[in-house]
Parts: C-alpha cells; structure tokens; sequence
C-alpha cells in the first residue's frame, strides 16, 4: 500500500532541514562568540548586609531591571528583567529577606526572595495611576510588628502584609484631585500622617490608625501660591514644598490639629543661582539638599522659622540618602569631582560642620559627572563606622568606592545602546623575531600533538583541558591587528548617554570609551540626546596611512527641533578629532555613497524646515557632490500627518546667508494615506552597502528572470486605524493590513496587497529583490510572515543567447526610475510560532552565500531562518527540476529548528537589535545582538565551504602523508627487489 500523501511531504521537508540545520558542539561554545550581562543605569539601591553569608545590595535600574549585585566584585547574583508595559516604580526591603517592588503605577506590588530572587507573592491593588506611586515601609515596633507595607498612589493608600502580600486594608479618599506625596508615621503611636495635594493650592492632613486604616482626623490648608509637587520630610513634624514657580520654599509644620506655614525665596538663601531648581531626597533629620544647574546646598532646618545655609559646593556634585547610625544620629555623604579626582564626604547630621570622612579617589574623567550616591555602612575591626557608596555616573555605569579606592566598576551604560557601527584594525607591521618564531613553532606542534591525542580519544582530562585552553590562547582572535578573514574588528557603539564605546569582536573587552562633551548636559540643565553613528572616513589609497574616523550625530536637547551637534572621533583611540554645533535641527540624516579625495563619507543632514545641509563643509566635498546632486533623491515620512513625501535638491537654499553648503528642496512627489482607512505602521529600505553578486535567477525549466534590485525600492505597511493597538484591540472584520512597494524617485506604487483579519506588530526586512514581513493574523489566531519577490519584465529580451553574442542586448544600458518598468511580482505567506521583537538578514563581501534571516523572538533569542523557507515559489509537489533547485516543499507553517538558534541556549535580556556585518571571508557573517545584554558570534549561512575549521587536524593530515610516502617507497622498493629476483630466475 502506498503511502499516505502528507506523509511523504513531511519527510521530504525533514530531508531539506537536515541539510540546512546548523550547531555547535557544547566545547566550541565560547571560541568565536561571547556573551555579556548588564542591568542599566541604576536609579534606587538598598543594601543587605547579612552577619553570614556574602553582602549584597539590591537595585533597580531604568531599564526595568532587578538585580542582586555582589558587594565584593559587583558580579550579578540573580536578576530579573521586567517588560517594558510593567514599569518598576519603586523598591525597598522588608524583614532582611524580601525585595519588595512597586509596579504599573502603584498597580502591582510584588516580593522577591533575597536569596535566589524568586517571586514569593504579586499582589494587584486597585489605585489612581495619575500620580507617582509610593512605598513606605513601617518602622514604629507597634506596627512594624504586623510586618504592614504601605502603598499610596493618587487617592487611594493600602496596607499590605510582606510576609504573604494579603491587603490588611485599604482606604480612598473622598476629595477629588487629591494626590498623596508623603506617609509620615508617628514615633509615639499607631498613627499614620497622610499628606497630600489637592488642586496644587490645597495642602491635606489625614490621620490614619495604622492598624485599620480608619481616618481619625483631616486638616486641609490653602496656600497663597501652586505648588510644584516635589516635597520632602525636613523633620519628623515639618514638610519642605517647593513652589511652582521654583523660586521659594514652603516650610510647612504639622501641629496638634493645625498646619502652620511659612515661605522662604531661595534667592535670600543661595546666590547666582542659575538652571533648574529641585529638591534632593536627603530625608535626613534637619538637614535638606537643593540642587540648582551643578550646586548644591546644605541647608539647616529651624522649624517653620527658616532655613540656614550650611555649606554650597559649587563643583557638580551629588547627595546620598540620610543613613542611620545610631538611634539619634544620621550620616549621609556628599560626593564632588574635584579636577581629575572625586572627593568622597561623609557628614553625621549632629555635626554637620565637621567631616567623618573625607577621602579622594581617582576615576575615569570620560565616565562624566556623578548623578547619585548610595551609602552604606560597616563596622570596622576596632568597632568604628567605615562607609562605603555606590556611585552612578553620568555615562551610566556603576563604582562601588570604599577607603579611597575603587573596588569594583561596571560598565552599564552598554544595557542602552542606540546604534552600532564598526571599524577595520591596524593593519599587523612587518618583522618577526627568530626567537618568537621557533618557541610558535614548538607550540604549534605540542597543540597538534595534543589534538591528535584528542582525536584518537587518547588524552587524559587535564589533556583535554590543556586542549581547550590552547584552542582560546592560539585562536589570535584578540589581537589588535587585523586578519586576512576579517574576523577581528571593533564594534562602535553609541549609547544613551552620549558615550561611544569600542568593543574587540575577540572577547568584547573595552578598547576605548569617549563620553562625548557635545552630548553631555549643560549648566542651563539641557539633556542632550545622541541620534545615530556612521562611518566618516574609511582610509584607501593615498589616505591609506591615516585612522578611520566615525561621526556621531545628536541634538543639544530633546526636542526635535532643537539644534543638532556633530562629532567626529578616532576609530583606534576615541579621541575625538573635531566637533560642530548646528545653527539648524536634525530631522534625518542620510549617508550618501560619495566620498571626497580625503576619503571622507559625505552626509546630508535634514532640518525640520525640509532644507539639506553637506558635511563635511569643505570645497573638495561640495564639488563631488555638485555633480551628483541631479541624481540624488529622499523620501521622508510624517507620521502624524500619514503622508510619506519624495523630494530632489535644488542648487541653493533659501536664505539670506551666502550658505553654500545648505541646500533647498523641491517636493517632487506625496502619498497620502486616507487617516480613517490606514495608518502608517513602519517603512523599510535596503541597506546602501548590501552586496548583490547577480542580477539574474536561473530557475528549474533553464529559464531566467532579472531581479529589480533599485536602491529606491521602499516597502511601506499601513494598518487599520483600530489595529494600530496592541493585539486583540479589534475584531477580524475591523482590521487590515497593506503592504506597498513603492519606488522612492518618482513615487509610482509597484505593487500593493492587502491582508484582512491582519494587525501589527509588523516587522519588515529588505534585501535584493525581496521583502519578508511579519504581523499577526487575528482569524488564524499567529503570526503570519509573508515574502513577496519582485522582478524585472523588461529585460526578458536579454534571455536571447543570439543577442547577447551580437551585443544587441540591454544589460549594460542605464537603468531610471522614470522609465516605466514592466514588474512581476511572486509573493506567499505562512504561520510562524513566535513573536518577534526585530528582524533583519546576513551580510556577506560578496553577496554569493545564500541569504539567512535574522529573527529575535519574544525569548530574548535569534533564530537563524533559511531565505529558502520563505521563497514564494514553494509548492506542496515540486517538481523534480525545483527539488534540484533547492526548492522545498510547501507548508502551512515555517519550521523553528533547535539547532538553529544563533544564540544557543542564552537570552539576550531586553532584545533591541541584531547586526549583521560581513567579513572578508564569503562563507561568514558576524552577527552581534544587543538589548540589556551582548551577544556576538559568527555564523555560516552556507557552512565554512571556503575555509578549513579550527578543529581541522593538520596533524593527523601530516601523519597521513608520511605514511602514504612511507608506503609508495616501500611498495617501491619491494617492487625492485621483485624485478631483479624475476630476471634471475
């Protein structure tokens, strides 16, 4: 009996995966990749400090990360990396063995064990997520004793059990507007002191017991002016409000069964101030911190009386929580730089005028100004206090200081990368010592020696180890030269903070780092933010013996429209070569392929009054591109307004400065999209640098067909407007999806197809003729990814053999987008089991290696997916022509193959992105994947078909010739001697 039809598909497609899965063995793991582990600028820290076991210090960061960190060395204990859509508001300890975080906007209150980090309890509360959210543990041994946690957010405060997260009780309170900004608990009783704002005018008094959350009195107050809602607790009876316009300071007491006030202006306190004023969160008894542009003042609390100045530092400097020493006496520290030094100042709040400590530490002057302090402290061998502190800087990473010295530092400013670029290494000089020669030698055959030991299955374990440490020492995959395979490389990469860091592909190790000064924060209080980084100048030819440069792009604040800044800076040492503000906005930025004689890249900047500025500015460059301006051609997209647009340069700009490197624009062409039908959901293009080895596909009947390979090809997906939500937000029947193909010069739409029942997210990646793109179908309940290949009609003469002998075909003729090309287009789709958070494609010098995508799923993994699975052209029964094709046989669904994970078994914490870079070598691309972690490997599209691996045995290949030499030479001679006894017989 036959066999059953579908049955016979399965396992011709298992036939197909079996040649196209790829892996390492578990002992490869480590040779050519690397994995790295980061948490994010850290903005709360509480410390553990156990009489037994290792001390360890609790933080949560802004990329939503909880993490356990050790005291010692700063390594990761435990640590969890919340999604984006539960945001980590606040974090506290409770009874020494619960991490407690508050989530959602005061939503979701959970505890963690301190240990291992496991999530003993989540407990929902129903609050108002209008107002910033507290967490107040109670201290009063009263109360504390019912181990109560207090949660308040906008009008609504609970008390929650730490040891098992049940609600004791919870209380709403009737006043509307109201916004609870202090829990204050009473020393003497179970009363709790609720204060909050109503109206921005209205002070409110609850008293609450404790125990049952039942209001025993309200006091409300009105103030002659707003306040601007950033409170703090000066003492146990008197708040600090700093009003709206910033400018004065309420000093309001609570007494008995009223609120008495009094304002003080800041300018009769601190002169010169100048920038942004705010409250520190000192919390310390008597003592408040204010913090004006880099100033920072001590001020002395004298009741509702005043406030006295007790010391200013002028130099930027930053102020820790107030710690508490003994039962009457508090500490806290004050931490400045000091020219190349930072100054570490601990002070007990009985004694302000003196200094517990006061020690100088050095650091790294490109880790920029300190933002805030954590201190903790110990008891030393002779029974006094020593203090240590978490110090977070301006660049995000993190340095534990303790007795003038840096113990430990990490670099986490790497968790929140925003672009990435590469560079080539120095090219290895000339010249080799005898001496180095002979002892590599003597370690290149003990290594041989060693591995044929191990291929024989004849090496002891510690052989075996001696086998993989030579494998790491030999692989010379951390030298900072160049190599013949372009593996060795350095990753640029710019981060949030306005830092570029350079990692070596090797190992990942920091060559170099550069806080950026363009890009750090100004006295006036202006956030700069870094927008991308590119390639500037790329040395060939006569340039060959300079550095490569890289060009970092930002703007000097966070609008859009503010003025942009340019740096420019050395590859190899990061020292930054040049650097220029704009007197005009950065809305794009567009990398052309023109370089001038210097061997500078040529960039065109786009303002938000649509005007294009050249840089570099310098004669050479505008003469390169004055002849190429009537071909060069941009699209920009308006979110907002659903409308993308195309436009060409005009010779001059319209303005009355003689600018001649600013030029005008002329809209040539606009799609707008109708706002009640579509919304624009993302638009992609190909990669300028993307390498394609032919034009032409050769199919399974012999036949031809010319790919449209236009750089101008831009793949568009606009959703219904009720499926621009998150999924699920509308029925099958309420939401589309449109995809375009839409050529970027003359605005003419190539292709356009609709999927109904169809929402985002939509991914999309663009390479050579083809677009793969991901959404979900909301009928099939999955994600669907579909492939749509476009070719080119009008070069079909071209198939004719007597034609291209007589030289009458068009293949050289000069291809425009205004001439109308004839375009036929193949497209399919199938389900896909994952989620995905970013796609793209492998890269490689040539373009000859098949394609591979790039996919990061919702797993924090990358999975490598053969183009060939997604080609349009699959049937359920190929024919015998398409199987030798490499065509695979049609299924519903896109097969997940274990073994392809580029990742293996790890998780990239918080994917962000995947970058693909080619290498000289044509088999190998490298990826590298960045999110809250690092990633980096190398990966072989079509195997290493061009290369021999590193576990090739040269050894055994030596051994081998010998043998077969030995025999031809024995079989020589045995067939001599045979002769000459034949000829004597």
């Amino acid at each position: 009996m036959a066999p059953p039809r579908h049955l016979l598909l399965i396992l011709l497609a298992a036939a197909s995966l079996a040649t196209l899965a790829a892996a390492v063995y578990e002992d490869q793991v480590g040779l050519a990749d690397w994995h790295q582990k980061y948490i994010g600028k850290v903005k709360q820290a509480v410390y553990h400090s156990q009489k037994s076991g290792r001390r360890r210090v609790v933080v949560l960061t802004e990329e939503n990360v909880i993490a356990s960190l050790d005291l010692r060395s700063g390594d990761i204990f435990w640590r969890h990396v919340i999604e984006k859509n539960d945001p980590v508001d606040q974090l506290g300890l409770s009874l020494a063995k619960y991490a407690v975080t508050l989530s959602m906007g005061g939503s979701t209150l959970r505890a963690w064990n301190l240990p291992d980090g496991q999530m003993i309890w989540e407990t929902n509360l129903q609050v108002s997520k209008s107002s910033k959210p507290l967490l107040h543990f109670l201290s009063n041994s009263k109360v504390a004793k019912d181990n109560l946690v207090l949660v308040s957010a906008g009008q609504w405060i609970y008390a929650v059990s730490s040891i098992d997260g049940v609600i004791a009780w919870g209380k709403e309170f009737s006043l509307d507007g109201l916004e609870i900004k202090q829990v204050l608990q009473s020393p003497e009783n179970d009363i709790l002191y609720v204060v909050g704002i109503a109206g921005s005018s209205k002070l409110n008094l609850y008293q609450l017991n404790a125990k049952t959350g039942e209001v025993v009195k309200h006091i409300q107050e009105s103030f002659p002016g707003a306040l601007c809602g950033e409170t703090i607790l000066g003492s146990h009876n008197v708040l600090v409000a700093l009003d709206e316009t910033r400018s004065g300071l309420f000093l309001i007491e609570f007494k008995g069964e009223s609120i008495n006030y009094n304002k003080v202006h800041i300018s009769d306190l601190v002169q010169d101030l100048s920038g942004r004023v705010k409250l520190l969160p000192l919390m310390s008894n008597g003592i408040i911190a204010l913090q004006a542009s880099s100033t920072v003042s001590l001020l002395k609390l004298k009741g509702i009386d005043g406030l006295e100045v007790i010391q200013s530092f002028e130099q930027p400097a930053a102020v820790s929580n107030a710690l508490t020493i003994t039962e009457k006496d508090e500490g806290f520290a004050v931490v400045r730089h000091m020219g190349s030094e930072i100054e570490f100042i601990v002070k007990f709040t009985s004694d302000v005028s003196n200094e517990v400590i006061r020690e100088k530490i050095n650091i790294d002057q490109h880790r920029g100004n300190i933002q805030k302090v954590f201190l903790n402290n110990y008891i030393r061998t002779d029974k006094s206090h020593g203090f240590r502190a978490l110090l977070v800087l301006e660049d995000h990473s993190l340095l534990l200081v303790q007795q003038g010295n840096v113990v430990w530092s990490r670099e986490d400013g790497l968790a929140s990368i925003i672009d990435v670029t590469t560079s080539e290494l120095p090219v290895e000089k000339d010249g080799v010592s005898v001496a180095n020669v002979e002892h590599n030698l003597f370690e290149w055959l003990k290594g041989h020696m060693l591995k044929l030991k191990g291929t024989l299955m004849l090496a002891s374990a510690d052989e075996l180890a001696a086998i993989q440490a030579l494998r790491l020492k030999n692989s010379e995959k951390n030298k900072m030269t160049r190599d013949h395979n372009g593996f060795r490389k350095l990753l640029i990469l710019l981060t949030k903070a306005g830092k570029v860091i350079a990692l070596h592909t090797g190992d990942g190790r920091i060559i170099w780092s550069n806080l950026l000064p363009s890009l750090r924060a100004s006295k006036s209080g202006e956030m700069p933010s870094a927008l991308r980084i590119y390639q500037w100048q790329v040395p060939h030819h006569r340039v060959m013996r300079e550095n490569p440069s890289i060009l970092v792009v930002g703007r000097s604040g966070t609008d859009s429209a503010a003025p942009g800044v340019l740096s420019v800076l050395d590859s190899y040492s990061g020292e930054e070569l040049n650097s220029l503000k704009f007197d005009h906005s950065v809305v794009q930025i567009i990398p052309l392929m023109l370089k001038d004689s210097s061997e500078q890249r040529l960039h065109l900047i786009v303002d938000s009054h649509y005007r294009a500025h050249l840089y570099p500015r310098s004669p050479d460059a505008i003469n390169v591109f004055l002849h190429e301006i009537p071909n060069t051609y941009f699209y920009t997209v308006d979110i907002e307004k659903n409308v993308i647009r195309g436009h060409s340069l005009q010779k001059s700009c319209d303005l009355s400065s003689d600018d001649e490197y600013c030029f005008s624009t002329k809209e040539l062409w606009s799609i707008v999209f109708p706002s009640d039908a579509e919304r624009i959901a993302i638009t992609e293009t190909r990669k300028m640098n993307e390498v394609v080895h032919t034009q032409a596909k050769i199919i399974a009947d012999q036949d031809v067909m010319y790919k449209y390979l236009s750089k101008n090809l831009v793949f568009v997906a606009t959703v219904s407007p009720k499926a621009a939500s998150e999924i699920g937000s509308a029925a099958p029947e309420e939401a589309w999806l449109v995809a375009y193909l839409i050529d970027a010069v003359t605005g003419r739409i190539l292709h356009r197809v609709t999927h109904h029942g169809a929402q985002g997210p939509v991914h999309a990646v663009v390479s050579e003729n083809w677009v793969v793109y991901l959404y979900f179908n909301l009928r099939a309940h999955r994600f669907e990814m579909a492939v749509i290949e476009i070719y080119d009609q009008s070069r079909a003469d071209n198939k004719d053999v007597l034609k291209l002998i007589l030289g009458k075909h068009n293949l050289s003729a000069p291809i425009t987008s205004y001439i109308r090309s004839e375009v036929m287009v193949k497209s399919q789709s199938y389900f896909f089991t994952h989620s995905v958070k970013t796609m793209t494609v492998t890269q490689t010098a040539k373009g000859i290696t098949s394609k591979q995508l790039l996919i990061g799923t919702i797993g924090d993994q990358v999975l490598a997916l053969d183009k060939r699975f997604v080609d349009p052209r699959r049937s359920v029964n190929p024919t015998q022509q398409e199987k030798e094709e490499g065509i695979i046989p049609l299924t519903d669904s896109l097969p997940i193959i274990p073994m392809s994970y580029v990742t293996h078994s790890l998780q990239v914490e918080a994917l962000r992105g995947i970058v693909a870079i080619p290498s000289k070598l044509e088999s190998t691309t490298l990826v590298f994947t960045y999110g809250v972690d690092l990633f980096y490997t190398r990966l072989a599209p079509s195997r290493t078909y061009d290369s021999l691996t590193d576990e090739f045995s040269y050894a055994l290949l030596l051994i081998t010739i010998v043998a077969l030499v030995a025999a031809i030479i024995f079989t020589w001679i045995w067939s001599e001697k045979k002769e000459l006894n034949d000829k004597w017989r």
